[in-house]
């Protein structure tokens, strides 16, 4: 069996591992993620067989108005993830600059372009939605 695909934070205080990934990956546009990740925009996918190696307690968690949990660590600030309002943190969807190893996944859309920064251009050959995946897309 193999060992997966690990990441870990930048003090290395939070490693994890993953035994795959979903398909779908998308740069998200949204103020809160372009803040969380103090970038142009987050990149997440959702992760299967996660299992926490260590620094599960540095763990800490910003519930934003809207319901939805960002996870970063408390050591270093990197920020690990994100989830949706309810969700547990074993339905995570990781930040897939955290990972260690390059992993087999690729970005298939760009979401909440509507709130995207004007000084960020977005990428022609992949579909754009203004708001989630559930939107209309432009192309």
């Amino acid at each position: 069996m193999s060992a997966g695909f690990k990441g870990s934070c930048l003090c290395g205080g939070v490693r994890f591992s993953v035994c795959g990934f979903s398909d779908k990956v998308a740069n998200c546009h949204c103020s809160m993620c372009r803040k969380f990740h103090g970038a142009a925009f987050g990149t997440l996918v959702s992760v299967k067989g996660l299992s926490w190696l260590k620094g599960k307690d540095l763990l800490k968690e910003f519930v934003a108005s809207n319901g939805t949990t960002r996870t970063f660590c408390s050591n270093c600030g990197s920020s690990l993830g994100f989830r949706v309002k309810g969700e547990s943190l074993e339905s995570i969807e990781l930040a897939i600059s955290v990972f260690d190893v390059d992993i087999p996944v690729k970005v298939d859309a760009q979401i909440y372009t509507g709130y995207k920064a004007n000084w960020c251009e977005l990428y022609g050959d992949l579909p754009v939605y203004p708001n989630g995946r559930t939107s209309s897309s432009n192309l």
